[in-house]
């Protein structure tokens, strides 16, 4: 898969991903991208979805910008 499909699947995440309220909906969404952007390098989409889940589920915890708390 080209480059160009990569980042704009990167983009498209990371657009949404502000917009969740819940760590599980930043945990699901986290999950997607992860399994997507994994299949789309040739590498395992289980294991993308399991670090994608895991890095949306932690990510207002871990005060990344664009990650914000939904209370």
């Amino acid at each position: 898969m080209s480059i160009t499909k990569i980042l704009t699947a990167v983009a498209l995440v990371a657009s949404v991903a502000g917009c969740m309220q819940t760590d599980g909906e930043r945990a699901l969404a986290g999950a997607a991208a992860g399994a997507i952007i994994a299949d789309a390098t040739d590498n395992n989409a289980l294991t993308g979805a399991a670090i994608g889940g895991l890095a949306g589920a932690t990510c207002d915890d871990l005060n990344i910008p664009g990650c914000r708390r939904g209370y």
